[in-house]
């Protein structure tokens, strides 16, 4: 077997299990709710208070900080070679609204620690390393998700998402506008570049590795996803006094959607994935039919055929299923499957390998921001186990030396990738 590089296994032992527990269970802080959960909605004060401290740990390790247009946050450890193209790793800090300590903000307080444990080792590298926090992954305050990464790899530009309004009638854009106003001190760079690769750490949330008794996951790809807004619209009545026969009840039509919906989506493999998660009900009221109802559609597969085939048929068997409503289909997020470079699943499938950790290849079902910067660089993942697969939810757990496995392949990894 290969031995790893000398100055990759100093940097590997100088990995501190402990300090980087403690970092992420301070990061944790900011926004913390009942049952050890995280609620950090992307451009808050909780965000820019976790960004703080980030920067304040990333500047102690020697890194350079910068941040772009879509509020991305920069950390750059230089390399030997200005103008070499940089090895880019990273992920996202906002949350779900009850979500766990260790979606997204691993992968960056990994990126974190091994900066800190390559300038403990006094290592350098040919090419620049930068830990990147990507803006609303999560797309739980403004949706869709993923929004910096997408605004950075040229999908969309940053004002096309201007106009999106969070649950309070707040838009994206004058949240971004404030959010960049209270970072007006640090450097600005432009959107976008060419990296010489990236990878991003992250916890499964899915229960394979766990189950399998498998420490690594060495990720192949992202299944595709599609998201949609559905509106019915119907009429208000009194709930007392208006007959069955003339109502146009937007919660009853509703209800029949769905149900067609769940035919239409159907899987006897159970490799599809469908979901309503998000209904907003008005006027509301006990005692009033229904005049409108919007509902989400979280649609996802990692066939492109299917994915598209299912998806192009929703706004039909909506229509289809309406008595005496109307209905309209908005798709609001578009993801065709990922797969990743060999590049980057080769030198974290050796990393896991000499480092003697247990691996396994395997996709990944939920979308990261890796899935926009693989058109861009070439992309790769590091998967560590979570406790029941349990994720978007308090009791979402990895234990400190599952997480500090990752954290010693990561930063094999980007030595590897940056010599």
């Amino acid at each position: 077997m290969k031995t790893a590089d000398k100055r990759n296994v100093t940097a590997i032992d100088c990995v501190s299990q402990d300090r980087q527990w403690q970092r992420l269970m301070e990061i944790a802080q900011f926004g913390a709710i009942a049952g050890d959960g995280v609620n950090r909605a992307c451009l808050t004060t909780l965000d820019r208070r976790a960004r703080r401290k980030l920067i304040g740990w990333a500047m102690e390790a020697g890194a350079t900080v910068s941040v772009d247009e879509a509020a991305n946050l920069w950390l750059r450890r230089e390399g030997t070679d200005t103008q070499a193209a940089p090895v880019l790793t990273g992920s996202h800090m906002d949350s779900q609204p009850r979500g766990g300590r260790f979606d997204g903000i691993y992968g960056v307080m990994a990126g974190l620690e091994a900066f800190t444990a390559m300038a403990q080792a006094g290592i350098s590298t040919t090419r620049p390393i930068e830990l990147v926090a990507w803006t609303n992954e999560e797309g739980a305050r403004f949706a869709p998700g993923c929004m910096g990464s997408m605004a950075w790899a040229g999908v969309k530009p940053i004002s096309a998402f201007f106009d999106v309004r969070d649950h309070t009638g707040n838009s994206f854009g004058d949240a971004l506008a404030e959010h960049l106003l209270a970072e007006a001190e640090l450097p600005r760079r432009p959107l976008g570049n060419k990296p010489h690769a990236y990878v991003e750490a992250h916890i499964e949330q899915g229960p394979r590795l766990e189950a399998q008794g498998i420490e690594i996951g060495v990720v192949t790809g992202i299944q595709g996803s599609r998201w949609f807004k559905v509106t019915i619209t119907g009429e208000s009545a009194h709930a007392g006094t208006t007959p069955i026969a003339m109502r146009r009840d937007a919660v009853q039509d509703t209800m029949h959607a769905i149900a067609a919906l769940n035919t239409l989506m159907h899987d006897p493999d159970d490799i599809l994935r469908f979901t309503v998660g998000r209904l907003t009900i008005e006027p509301n009221s006990g005692n009033s039919v229904a005049g409108s109802v919007i509902f989400s559609i979280d649609l996802r597969h990692p066939d492109q055929a299917v994915l598209i085939e299912r998806g192009d048929g929703i706004a039909g068997v909506v229509a289809g299923a309406m008595k005496t409503c109307e209905s309209t289909v908005e798709e609001i997020f578009h993801a065709l499957p990922k797969a990743f470079d060999p590049l980057v699943i080769g030198a974290v499938e050796a990393a896991a390998r000499r480092q003697g950790f247990s691996n396994m290849r395997l996709p990944s079902g939920a979308s990261h921001d890796a899935q926009f910067v693989q058109p861009v660089a070439p992309t790769g993942m590091i998967f560590v186990p979570s406790h029941k697969g349990i994720s978007h939810n308090p009791a979402e757990y990895t234990s400190p030396e599952q997480l500090a496995a990752g954290t010693r392949v990561l930063t094999e990894v980007l030595l590897e990738l940056a010599k």
